[in-house]
């Protein structure tokens, strides 16, 4: 049987074949246009929300270094803790006799129950947080080995009882502040965590796995995705030591983005 006309002049012709490569070369071509702006909104986008996150984290941790005891501050390596501070003012050191002496002072030569704020408290302590006078931070002055340190059985806007104790010494300006338990920021694997409720120890703590870390009644993520081997912080004490400076290096990432930001706190170290 002899093929039919039409089937003879099935197929593309040369012309027809050279039209489909160039449309197809300039379809390619709007793909491509196309495609990479897009790749890289999304790669400027994450950057910006790590950049975002890595800074939010740091403007909270240095908030709460704001209010940090002072002299307070221990840092090794990826881990960084302090005494947050609750409220504080001035102690009466002497009492009024204009007419028939009054007011209750915090005696230094013996053991002492309670004493008068002079003014008011702008918050009231609670039962269990702690009175602390004149912390340095050194062996006989500090506060982590509870030398200058005493835990409030009462306390109103005008006058704190505590648990009687000594105190070591006398504040030059009679000031004294209330601490809640140690903060303690750890970056660990790929997360920066923030612990607790635990218990305060004369050396710093350094390992979550280990007590008193591991028995911290508040573990919260601060954040994800955090390079740990290249976060970390560092602390220097001022040349009149009448304040400090916290370091904080992060570094975030996310797939081939990753930001790193350093903030610097000042902490005041004059107790």
């Amino acid at each position: 049987m002899r093929a039919s006309v039409h089937d003879k002049m099935a197929g593309f012709t040369l012309m027809e074949a050279i039209m489909v490569i160039v449309i197809l070369a300039v379809l390619g071509a709007l793909v491509v246009s196309f495609v990479n702006p897009l790749k890289g909104y999304f790669d400027a986008t994450r950057r910006a929300d790590l950049a975002d996150a890595a800074d939010t984290t740091l403007r909270r941790m240095a908030r709460e270094l704001h209010a940090a005891l002072p002299n307070s501050v221990r840092v090794s390596a990826n881990y960084l803790e302090f005494l947050p501070t609750v409220t504080g003012g001035r102690y009466r050191a002497e009492q009024d006799c204009s007419g028939s002496c009054s007011g209750d002072i915090l005696d230094f030569t013996a053991p002492d129950g309670s004493f008068d704020v002079l003014g008011t408290l702008s918050v009231v302590p609670t039962a269990g947080q702690e009175v602390v006078v004149y912390n340095l931070g050194i062996p006989g002055a500090n506060a982590y080995a509870s030398d200058n340190s005493s835990p409030i059985v009462s306390a109103t806007v005008s006058s704190i009882q505590i648990t009687a104790k000594q105190f070591p010494l006398e504040s030059p300006t009679r000031r004294f502040q209330v601490v809640t338990g140690p903060v303690t920021f750890a970056c660990v694997g790929s997360t920066l965590w923030r612990y607790s409720g635990y218990a305060k120890q004369p050396s710093q703590p350094t390992n979550i796995a280990a007590a008193p870390l591991s028995a911290a009644t508040s573990k919260a993520k601060l954040a994800t995705g955090v390079d740990c081997a290249n976060t970390g912080f560092a602390y220097a004490a001022g040349v009149t030591q009448r304040g400090g400076l916290v370091s904080m290096r992060l570094k975030m990432s996310n797939g081939s983005e990753s930001v790193t930001l350093l903030h610097q706190v000042h902490v005041a170290n004059v107790p």
